[in-house]
């Protein structure tokens, strides 16, 4: 095995490196897949939770794409809830809750039964390269093991150090030690690193809270699913809860500020922006009297509770003592104390869209190494490396998803084009064409895309085809179908909308507002009719009846930008020869050299006069 030359070797086995080396495997690439500890392959270091706010579609589209985190998901889910219902299709969003022990085995038992996989257990110190180019790595062993291509995912683990108040311990995780000497040959090689910190929140004993002093939050009375694959529905779900803190805790809290390394100048690097510690936020929001904490049990057999909301690097002692005063946890016991932690990362900027490393060819960066935060960004990265380094060691086309086709595609985009100082997290509001890119179409986007490049299976393809073919089939229906007053009105009357006079189609009638299929079923012969039909296709069809408008408009705007797309800049290109572009412009664009004029329109610090005046170079 040692003596072997990979086609794939993916170092680290978090969600990006499982992503990664399932992709590489499956599409049928050698694949090695080496961790530090066999035992945490697929480990949920912080949360136990899937999707979320824009998170959820990425889990959909890794779906769609063939990987494996939706079905890991849907096997060890413990609730699920679609959040934003309330509001438009584009904002939906899944999220499970999930088994901690069970997700960790699903994914070992998936990647086990994946052909084409090895692992091995070591710590990778070091690459081997050869003219610019990667040709293997070397373990703390000292052994050397050769490969074609490999995919870092390193996560928390690049010369991680845990604070917890005034004590510093070296690690990638708690319990785990630090991963060393990889950040320092990069550097070496010419590449740029930087520190980020994220943290987590203490693990408490669920025996000793008091739940009847919270607010309990259940989950979703007909529960779906992440996978478009015949995963299993859940029948029984656990709750979580709501409390929250008060001024006596924050007081508390603030106790602890000397001592915090936060605040005394021991952590400088930056943390997520959109998950602050509890420190952070009673700092920064002084004038909130309470903070929402969510109580998550850990899995079905555990009594482990994570105190989601509830992140700190305070000392332990000040830990506790501000947690004993949250309603329902006077007699608390913790099982480990909340800890912040810094560790090396590398500006994206530094890769293609392949993520492939502009410096070393075929080597590729995938997760928390190029700034992001969160199981879900980092498995739809590890997803496209794996794919892409597959592609290169077997000469084919790079796989590259754009911002209209996929969430995976903005997230990408906006490493290698704006860069990031801060960990990156995904949301809604970074798509500019979101209401395309739903949750409920991720397979109709992706999946025959997966599928032409060997990831996604027949079977897939053929579940996707049969949704759209029924799909169309409903709207038609509902186009084709004339509805008089007399049975259409007392629908109407019941959602307090206007009567009609004359005979509508039905698919006229669902446009209105508070109008649904389910509604509009209540009429005897389309009630029949919608029972032929699973519920992923009445979704579709309401959807496109509903929106039509919108997503036309949507699709315009896409054709214009992507007219942008197809205007291609030469490679290494200099800009300082164009003299009337901007300094900065002519710096960003330099740094980043962007592929197109509309990736050039996207990196910040470029101005519409910039585009112009590279268009007239062109010749455009």
């Amino acid at each position: 095995m040692i003596n072997e030359i990979y086609d794939v070797i993916v170092v680290g086995a978090g969600h990006a490196g499982c992503e990664a080396a399932a992709a590489a495997a499956n599409m049928g690439s050698k694949t090695l897949l080496v961790t530090m500890n066999m035992q945490t392959i697929g480990q949920m270091s912080c949360n136990p939770a899937m999707g979320g706010i824009a998170k959820g579609q990425i889990v959909r589209e890794i779906d769609a794409m063939g990987g494996y985190s939706g079905i890991i998901a849907d096997k060890s889910a413990i609730q699920f809830k679609m959040l934003n219902l309330s509001k438009g299709p584009a904002m939906w969003s899944p999220r499970t809750q999930n088994d901690r022990m069970l997700f960790a085995e699903e994914w070992r038992i998936a990647l086990e039964n994946t052909p084409n996989l090895d692992f091995f257990q070591d710590m990778v110190k070091s690459l081997i390269i050869e003219n610019h180019k990667v040709t293997g790595v070397v373990t703390s062993l000292g052994i050397h093991i050769k490969a074609k291509s490999v995919v870092l995912t390193n996560g928390t683990f690049l010369n991680g150090l845990i604070h917890v108040g005034d004590k510093q311990l070296g690690g990638g995780r708690m319990g785990e030690p630090r991963a060393f000497g990889i950040t320092e040959q990069l550097v070496s090689l010419g590449f740029e690193a930087g520190r980020m910190k994220t943290g987590t929140p203490p693990r408490v004993d669920g025996r000793s809270l008091d739940y009847s002093k919270m607010e309990e939050q259940k989950g979703d009375e007909n529960p779906q699913k992440f996978s478009y694959s015949h995963t299993p529905k859940l029948t029984k779900q656990l709750s979580c809860h709501i409390v929250y803190t008060n001024e006596t805790v924050h007081e508390i809290l603030r106790e602890g500020f000397d001592r915090s390394p936060m605040f005394n100048g021991t952590i400088q690097s930056i943390g997520p922006r959109y998950c602050p510690s509890i420190e952070d936020k009673i700092n920064r929001f002084a004038e909130r009297e309470r903070h929402q904490l969510f109580v998550e049990p850990e899995g079905w057999r555990t009594v482990e509770i994570y105190v989601n909301g509830f992140s700190s690097s305070l000392p332990e002692d000040i830990q506790i003592k501000a947690m004993q005063h949250i309603p329902g946890f006077q007699n608390v016991k913790v099982f480990r104390p909340g800890y912040a932690i810094e560790y090396d990362y590398f500006p994206p900027t530094q890769l293609h869209h392949t993520l492939e490393t502009k410096l070393i060819e075929n080597l590729y960066f995938a997760g928390q190494i190029n700034g992001t935060t969160g199981y879900e960004e980092a498995a739809g990265q590890g997803l496209i490396a794996g794919i892409n380094a597959h592609n290169k060691v077997h000469e084919k086309e790079e796989f590259i998803l754009n911002r209209d086709e996929a969430y995976i595609g903005v997230l990408i985009d906006d490493l290698i084009t704006k860069g990031t100082e801060e960990p990156y997290r995904m949301f809604t509001s970074r798509a500019e064409y979101r209401l395309l890119l739903r949750q409920d179409n991720a397979d109709i986007r992706l999946t025959e895309k997966s599928h032409k490049i060997g990831l996604a299976d027949e079977k897939r393809l053929r579940n996707v085809e049969n949704k759209i073919a029924a799909s169309n089939e409903l709207e038609e229906y509902l186009k084709s179908t004339s509805l008089k007053p007399g049975i259409i009105n007392p629908i109407l009357a019941s959602i307090e909308s206007s009567p009609v006079d004359q005979a509508y189609r039905a698919s006229q009638i669902l446009t209105r507002p508070n109008m649904t299929l389910e509604k509009l079923s209540e009429i005897d012969f389309i009630g029949e009719k919608t029972k032929e039909f699973t519920e992923e296709a009445k979704e579709q069809a309401e959807i496109n009846i509903k929106y039509k408008g919108y997503i036309e408009k949507e699709k315009e705007n896409v054709a214009k930008i992507n007219r942008l797309e197809t205007i291609r800049i030469p490679d290494d290109f200099d800009y300082t020869k164009i003299g009337s572009l901007s300094s900065e412009a002519k710096q960003k664009l330099n740094k980043i050299q962007p592929k197109t004029i509309a990736q050039a329109a996207r990196i910040s610090g470029v101005s519409p006069s910039d585009i112009n005046v590279l268009l007239i170079y062109l010749g455009r």
